[in-house]
């Protein structure tokens, strides 16, 4: 299983940005999907996750600004970042858990990950 991310850029604060996921491979099923970001020096922390039945999960920081979003077809989802900030600047990581038809757990499956980097 891989998952691709694309997206990432130079943005100047208060613009917007749109980030991708793509999820490839033999999957039988994704339980939760979504992003996490990681700062230099900083622990990777949560962004926002969708998870199986619609449940939507997004950290107070990025609340009114960030939108995470799923195409369960295309095993693709979307994070729309509006109103960037300089403190948003962080690689993000695509995250999924994942089921292979070859399997019967879920297991953690990470990007590998896009710069993001919001100018004052």
């Amino acid at each position: 299983v891989q998952l691709v991310e694309s997206g990432g850029g130079l943005v100047q604060a208060g613009g917007s940005l749109r980030l991708s996921c793509a999820a490839s491979g033999s999957i039988y099923s994704i339980n939760s999907i979504g992003w996490y970001r990681q700062a230099p020096g900083k622990q990777r922390e949560l962004v926002a996750t969708i998870i199986s039945g619609g449940r939507i999960n997004v950290a107070d920081s990025v609340k009114g600004r960030f939108t995470i979003s799923r195409d369960t077809a295309k095993k693709t989802v979307y994070l729309q970042m509006n109103s960037l900030k300089p403190e948003d600047t962080a690689v993000y990581y695509c995250n999924a858990d994942v089921m292979e038809y070859s399997s019967s757990q879920y297991y953690d499956c990470w990007g590998q990950g896009t710069q993001v980097t919001v100018s004052s």
